[in-house]
C-alpha cells in the first residue's frame, strides 16, 4: 500500500499556547515526541488504518478536521490514557497537515472537551469556522 507524504505545519497559535506548556514540562522528551508527531502526521493515512485518528468532518471534504491521541516519549502512558490530543486540518490535494491544536484534555476548561477544543478552534481559525 502507498501513502503520500505531507507536508506538516504547526500553526503559531499551536506553538504559543499548550506546545510551550509540554516543552517546558517534558523538556527533551517533547523533543522527541514533537519530532515522532510530525512523521506521524506526514504519513497521515496510516493514523487511520491504525485507529489513532478519528474524522471529525466529513471525510470526503476538501479540508478534512481530524483528532488523534499522543503519548510522551518515554512515560508509561498509553497513547489515549495520557489524554494528549492533537486537533488538525488535512488538506489532501495540497498534501498538507496543518496542526490547529495539541493540548491535553486538562488543559481546556469546561465540561465537554470536544465542545471546548470546538470553540478555540472556531475563535482562532476563521478559515475552519464554518466546517465545524
Amino acid at each position: 500500500m502507498k501513502f503520500t507524504k505531507h507536508k506538516v505545519v504547526f500553526e503559531p497559535f499551536s506553538e504559543r499556547h499548550f506546545i510551550r506548556t509540554f516543552a517546558k514540562k517534558y523538556k527533551s522528551a517533547w523533543d522527541f515526541t514533537f519530532r515522532t508527531i510530525t512523521e506521524e502526521f506526514e504519513k497521515i493515512d496510516v493514523l487511520f488504518l491504525k485507529s489513532i485518528a478519528e474524522y471529525i468532518t466529513d471525510r470526503n471534504a476538501d479540508v478534512v478536521i481530524c483528532k488523534t491521541e499522543f503519548k510522551i516519549s518515554g512515560t508509561q502512558e498509553s497513547r489515549h490514557g495520557s489524554g494528549n490530543r492533537c486537533i488538525v486540518a488535512w488538506n489532501e490535494s495540497k498534501q498538507l497537515v496543518s496542526v490547529l491544536l495539541v493540548y491535553n484534555k486538562t488543559d481546556l476548561s469546561g465540561t465537554n472537551e470536544t465542545a471546548e477544543w470546538k470553540k478555540i478552534i472556531k475563535d482562532n481559525y476563521p478559515a475552519y469556522k464554518n466546517i465545524l
